[in-house]
């Protein structure tokens, strides 16, 4: 049984429809890309399944369990959880103080300082800047931080939104790797990101969305391969 899946599903924005009939899966321990140009409605994709935004068809299940229709929060405390893009820290918290936010829902809260262990491990910055405002720092620190505030509820499924956005690229290659080390620690990853070699290339499963619809899926070494993908996304 995967432990993300999603059938049939239609979803939008009030009367403009995005997203036209999906149906695909995430499997526990993966780490599962979804790439595409801008507008394909990757974001409404994982806005849906966290919930931000209901869908107009379809279904989606979650360890067996439809949670289609259900507030944003029931879904986070069954164990999704979006790091949305754009980061949308507290810029007026401290970086503790973000962390702490992160960890609200009571699962989390029981486990909040073994948590941060673990995330100041994956993040040593942020150990040394935890008294810091977040709004100080620097877009990389912004960036780590967001991906450690959505660990600190203890999630399942981490969903990833254009993490690399912004990033100079030896900080982008650092929060990568710091990706796959999260999916190592037995975090299932969905990823939504615009660099897409990086996402492929460390991709177990991954899927291509264009103008709303999946049209190409397969393992992400398979796809880097293909020519009709290295034609149209990587510019080979």
């Amino acid at each position: 049984m995967p432990l993300l899946e999603v059938r049939d599903l239609h979803s939008g924005y009030k009367d403009m429809p995005v997203l036209h009939g999906n149906t695909f899966h995430v499997d526990e321990g993966q780490l599962v890309t979804i790439v595409g140009s801008n507008g394909a409605g990757k974001t409404t994709l994982l806005r849906t399944i966290s919930g931000l935004l209901q869908p107009f068809a379809g279904s989606i299940l979650f360890r067996g369990q439809p949670i289609h229709g259900q507030e944003p929060y029931r879904i986070v405390e069954q164990g999704i959880v979006q790091m949305p893009e754009g980061r949308q820290l507290f810029g007026h918290l401290t970086v503790k103080e973000n962390l702490v936010v992160g960890s609200h829902i009571s699962a989390a809260r029981n486990r909040r300082e073994e948590t941060l262990h673990m995330v100041f491990d994956l993040f040593p910055i942020l150990a040394e800047r935890q008294t810091q405002q977040a709004s100080t720092l620097s877009g990389g620190e912004q960036q780590m931080l967001a991906t450690a505030r959505a660990l600190m509820a203890r999630p399942r499924l981490l969903m990833l939104d254009e993490p690399s956005w912004g990033l100079a690229p030896m900080t982008m290659h650092h929060l990568f790797e710091t990706i796959r080390e999260i999916n190592r620690q037995g975090v299932t990853i969905l990823l939504v990101e615009q660099n897409v070699y990086q996402a492929l290339s460390m991709a177990d499963h991954a899927y291509v969305l264009e103008r709303g619809n999946i049209v190409m899926e397969g393992g992400g070494q398979e796809l880097l391969e293909n020519p009709e993908l290295k034609t149209a996304y990587l510019g080979l």
